[in-house]
């Protein structure tokens, strides 16, 4: 079964390290939820004043999200979570680019 958004929604996949940069283990229950995710998929946009809405997000983007936004989705153990484009505060750029 595949995912596909609709609209202005998003499809994120949360980055869960479960290991510090210390090197300390930290159990996945112990880990609130990442503010930093991964773009899966996207919607084709929403239909304002008879234009629709460009999106600016695209697949494999890592983009910074509001704590409390969206509804998380599970299918299996893989665990996603669905966000409107505009809950999404910033993009990450590497800093090599």
């Amino acid at each position: 079964m595949q995912i596909k958004p609709l609209f202005d929604r998003v499809l994120l996949r949360p980055t869960t390290e479960t290991v510090t940069d210390a090197g300390i283990y930290v159990p996945k229950d112990a880990l609130e939820r990442s503010l930093v995710m991964t773009v899966m998929a996207v919607g084709d946009g929403v239909m304002e004043d008879g234009t629709r809405t460009t999106m600016v997000v695209k697949p494999a983007d890592c983009v910074l999200v509001a704590k409390y936004a969206g509804t998380e989705v599970a299918q299996g153990e893989e665990k996603w979570v669905m966000v409107r484009q505009c809950d999404l505060l910033a993009t990450i750029v590497a800093s090599d680019q």
